[in-house]
């Protein structure tokens, strides 16, 4: 569309904000709307009874993530390619326990859909935390906010309680695995977007896995906020969707002991930039452009420098567009 075309990455080309849409025939579209209406009610029922009854329920991990399976299982979710970065197919079982993520871990994941976080749930049982700029402190939430904000409007505001470092937030769980969108809003899974510094935050004998997912087809990213309608539509109406997972080896933030940082110090660290330039260390800025390189091999996609503030300029215009 010419009309965003100040909205395409200058280097690339590449559109991250602009919707995915598939084209479909007249007899895919009946039979999509008779899936459509028969898997709705069971869709919104089931999420009424989780989210409201049984995530509050002392249940073990297993029939919890079973739970979450059935979720992903009502729209179509089968199949879902599940892979190591740089290690072949089969040989999964081989890999030394610290190739995966485990107890007292960071997930640094691609965020394009409100099925990120449903799939992380039922695989890592993670916490979930928002990432804001310029601070490396982050706001921790449920699922179900975890959720939402893929089709939440983005926001530049840093909020003033709430927040904590990724470090403390290990401290008082250090069974748990926790998980960031470093990119603080959605995309259509084209490109990757700066990275916030909250990942600087991580102490330096903690593992962070870059982790992409990518859709087949590629309709249900959400990059524009608030099109639930459209979201639900192409979720529900096709008969299966393809999940590809891509797991990067695990990295650690050796720019703390570098710097010498305490928990106190990251705790009162606040960076100058959106993406954290103006007081970023060569050793803190190595390492959030290898995360975000990763992420872009795995998503086999590139890095782009629009950024969260071009985001909601972006749904600005597009919001007039549809007056």
């Amino acid at each position: 569309m010419e009309k965003y075309s100040q909205f395409r990455d200058r280097g690339s080309g590449i559109s991250p904000f602009l919707p995915v849409t598939s084209q479909t025939s007249i007899i895919a579209k009946f039979l999509g709307l008779w899936a459509f209406m028969f898997r709705l009610p069971l869709l919104l029922t089931y999420c009424i009874a989780y989210f409201l009854v049984l995530d509050y329920l002392p249940l073990p991990q297993l029939l919890r993530k079973l739970q979450l399976w059935t979720l992903l299982g009502i729209p179509g979710i089968w199949w879902v390619d599940l892979q190591l970065d740089g290690v072949k197919r089969g040989s999964l079982s081989q890999q030394p326990a610290s190739r995966f993520p485990r107890e007292r871990a960071v997930i640094a994941a691609q965020f394009t859909s409100p099925i990120d976080a449903v799939y992380l749930a039922a695989i890592f049982d993670p916490i979930f935390v928002i990432s804001y700029p310029k601070t490396r402190k982050v706001q921790r939430v449920s699922l179900f906010r975890a959720m939402t904000l893929a089709l939440a409007q983005p926001n530049t505001t840093i909020p003033r309680t709430g927040l904590v470092t990724l470090s403390a937030l290990l401290e008082q769980n250090p069974r748990r695995i926790i998980a960031v969108f470093p990119e603080m809003t959605t995309t259509n899974g084209k490109g990757i977007l700066p990275l916030s510094p909250s990942l600087l935050s991580c102490p330096a004998d903690v593992n962070i896995f870059p982790v992409s997912l990518r859709y087949t087809p590629p309709d249900i990213t959400t990059p524009v906020p608030g099109a639930w309608v459209s979201f639900m539509w192409n979720l529900l109406s096709k008969p299966t969707h393809y999940i590809r997972v891509r797991v990067a080896e695990g990295v650690s933030n050796t720019s703390v002991a570098t710097n010498g940082l305490t928990h106190d110090d990251m705790d009162k660290k606040v960076v100058g930039r959106e993406d954290g330039g103006d007081a970023l260390t060569p050793e803190e800025q190595r390492l959030l452009d290898h995360i975000g390189e990763t992420l872009a091999r795995l998503a086999r996609n590139k890095r782009v420098g629009l950024t969260l503030h071009d985001k909601a300029a972006f749904v600005e215009a597009w919001a007039k567009k549809k007056k």
